[in-house]
């Protein structure tokens, strides 16, 4: 089996693994989760155009998955679990509670590493997932979390260890349930069948131009919320019909 290794798409998929790598480095090393989010945001521009690079030049390959998801779990599942390692352990515990149980505790946060790999693999063999995602995507758990690690180095949040925790285990579970999210992929451009998508976009430009430095954490956490919304109405509309 003749099997090529660097081809563009899989370059851009390393140039998205090597983004994780360095954002690992920048968060434990020089303790800057505005790099690191900077970084796992080179990550997702690499990430959507080996895909696009892949279909494009027709170059689409068992590998290049397997390799994408690989470069994914590092970028959007390793890294943001280190981020919220790192703020356990620079953090304070509200109640006061054991230290030689919490500093066990805080391994809980690499969770959302081991939940993201469950999450790209099921992706992988799940064909019901074209149009529309279940579970939240892995990059945008990684935004979300990489987002609300800026806002505690810029002192506008302040998480103690229970806080991180929880939030650490409420992501994890985000990204293995079976909630339908939406894609913003449009059939046509046509507002008809496309409402969602347009309100989410617009409501989005209203919370980036009101809201700048808490845009991207309220954006993501709006559109988990549009998603259960809507998975919900959808599902009680599927069982009415029944």
């Amino acid at each position: 089996m003749n099997i090529r290794l660097f081809t563009l798409p899989n370059l851009l998929t390393l140039a998205n693994l090597l983004s994780g790598a360095a954002a690992v480095i920048a968060v434990l090393v020089h303790h800057s989760y505005e790099t690191a989010l900077w970084l796992i945001v080179a990550a997702a521009v690499f990430d959507f155009f080996d895909g696009f690079a892949a279909r494009l030049l027709k170059q689409t390959s068992p590998l290049g998955v397997e390799l994408d998801s690989l470069a994914d779990d590092i970028s959007f599942g390793l890294v943001p679990a280190v981020m919220m390692f790192d703020i356990f352990y620079h953090s304070q515990s509200l109640y006061g509670l054991c230290p030689e149980f919490m500093s066990y505790a805080g391994y809980a946060t690499l969770l959302i590493a081991a939940f993201s790999a469950l999450r790209l693999a099921r992706f992988n063999i799940d064909t019901t997932q074209s149009l529309e995602f279940r579970g939240l995507p892995t990059p945008a758990n990684a935004l979300m979390i990489a987002s609300l690690a800026l806002l505690v180095e810029q002192g506008r949040v302040v998480l103690t260890q229970e806080h991180v925790l929880v939030i650490s285990i409420a992501a994890s579970l985000l990204l293995v349930s079976p909630i339908r999210m939406f894609a913003l992929k449009f059939k046509g451009f046509g507002i008809r069948g496309n409402e969602l998508r347009y309100g989410f976009m617009l409501i989005a430009l209203l919370l980036v131009i009101l809201i700048p430095t808490y845009s991207i954490l309220a954006i993501i956490v709006l559109y988990i919320v549009l998603s259960t919304v809507r998975w919900i109405f959808v599902k009680k509309s599927a069982e009415g019909k029944e």
